[in-house]
């Protein structure tokens, strides 16, 4: 490797100085001026041709514009690769951001025209991120997670829906804890949506709040405050934390429920008919809809793609949404999410406080959800109870919260099959966090 690292140095070398040695000069015709075959034609301090394309090759290169910005961010997006294939801690989302970061945090010269970063206007990778800029991503997200996703758990016992609504509690804690700090509320509405442990949610709510577009006031000059643009860091915050849903939430589940309280078995869920799975849907579209019309892109396409996967009658639409659709958009998601956090953009004190609310925020989610469980309990009869680790999955990490407390039901009692429990409030979270985010923006825009 080194060898062919040297070979190419040495072949860039030798053209720059044939460049140098065969330009001619314009002028060159009359036999009587000198000719320059035999010199090298220097500039005003004295350097060949040779030297000043070496020059200029060097002040291209990314060693020439490194910064120890760069050098952090690229230590980060290693991380997120290391994280995905190890242990593996979402791979399909960190390898893509991981990898994305790598791309945004390549030093190059700036204001030179290259047209390179996601930042410069016609580039590709801005091309790319204008789906991240407008929200276009994050509905066709949900179009396949709605194409894939089972809502019989919840059909079956409605009740745990209201786990799912309790853990958005954090979206709104984190929101008030966001204003104490200073930020605007626009971009605090932005920040909260990181509890519901939802990327295309926060995304989305973010693309909309925290563009750096928004006029949100102005100086005592008259000139024009623009909001914050927090896309990136939001975003990277948000798909972190799902991604650490494995790390963060036993310990919380373990310290909120005793281990009795771990034991409890709750009822089988009932069959499920064909006429509900495709009535509930349908429903849903318009109750929740018509709460949060702000939310329409997301909960519409969400129970869409349910609709096409239910209906019996749209496979090949139901297959496409779930597998090669968003496949596609995860993939320029990821690379554009990870390449948005350019170390001049996005190291900021802003980003360090978004990443310690967005950790507290999900902390009160999950607690939330177990709290509101332990409550429901005391309101149930014996044979209704319902084990309160399932209150963890009411946040939106689908189907990862899920996993977890099956995991952890398991370790209490090796018997005991909470998953499809979960998942109730799992995909109860879903909506439920898409609804905060139609409220925060209805409030907030």
């Amino acid at each position: 490797m080194i060898k062919k690292a040297i070979t190419v140095f040495a072949i860039l070398l030798v053209l720059a100085m044939v460049s140098g040695f065969t330009h001619t000069n314009p002028l060159q015709g009359k036999k009587s001026e000198t000719s320059i075959s035999n010199h090298s034609v220097t500039n005003s301090n004295g350097q060949s041709e040779a030297e000043q394309g070496i020059a200029r090759f060097w002040e291209f290169t990314g060693f020439a514009n490194v910064t120890p910005g760069h050098l952090i961010m690229l230590i980060v997006g290693l991380v997120f690769i290391f994280l995905a294939i190890r242990f593996e801690y979402e791979p399909l989302l960190l390898i893509p951001i991981g990898v994305g970061i790598l791309i945004g945090n390549i030093p190059f010269l700036q204001n030179a025209g290259l047209k390179v970063g996601i930042y410069e206007d016609g580039s590709v990778m801005n091309y790319l991120y204008f789906g991240v800029k407008y929200g276009i991503y994050p509905p066709l997200i949900f179009l396949g997670i709605g194409a894939m996703t089972d809502f019989s758990s919840l059909i079956s016992n409605p009740r745990l829906m209201l786990l799912g609504a309790a853990a958005q509690v954090g979206i709104f804690a984190t929101f008030l804890g966001a204003l104490v700090l200073g930020f605007h509320p626009a971009e605090a509405g932005a920040i909260g949506i990181i509890g519901g442990a939802d990327g295309p949610t926060a995304i989305f709510l973010s693309s909309k709040l925290a563009n750096g577009i928004n006029i949100i006031g102005q100086t005592a000059a008259g000139d024009p405050v623009y909001v914050k643009n927090l896309i990136g860091p939001i975003a990277i915050a948000a798909y972190s934390y799902m991604a650490l849903v494995p790390v963060i939430q036993p310990p919380i589940m373990n310290l909120l429920t005793t281990k009795r309280e771990r034991l409890i078995r709750m009822k089988p869920p009932r069959a499920v008919s064909k006429l509900e799975k495709m009535l509930f849907p349908i429903i849903g579209l318009l109750l929740t809809t018509f709460i949060a019309p702000s939310a329409l892109p997301l909960l519409g396409m969400l129970f869409f793609g349910n609709i096409l996967k239910e209906s019996g009658v749209t496979k090949r639409l139901a297959e496409t949404s779930r597998t090669s659709l968003i496949d596609i958009v995860t993939i320029l998601l990821g690379i554009t999410v990870g390449a948005s956090t350019q170390a001049d953009v996005f190291l900021t004190e802003q980003s360090i406080m978004i990443f310690i609310l967005g950790a507290i925020s999900f902390m009160i989610a999950t607690a939330g959800g177990i709290t509101f469980a332990k409550v429901m309990n005391i309101f149930l009869s014996r044979d209704n109870k319902i084990n309160p680790l399932v209150g963890a999955a009411g946040v939106s990490a689908v189907p990862d919260s899920a996993r977890v407390v099956q995991t952890e039901g398991l370790k209490a009692d090796p018997s005991n099959h909470l998953l499809m429990h979960a998942m109730a409030p799992n995909v109860a979270g879903v909506i439920g966090s898409a609804v905060a985010a139609g409220i925060l923006l209805s409030f907030l825009l």
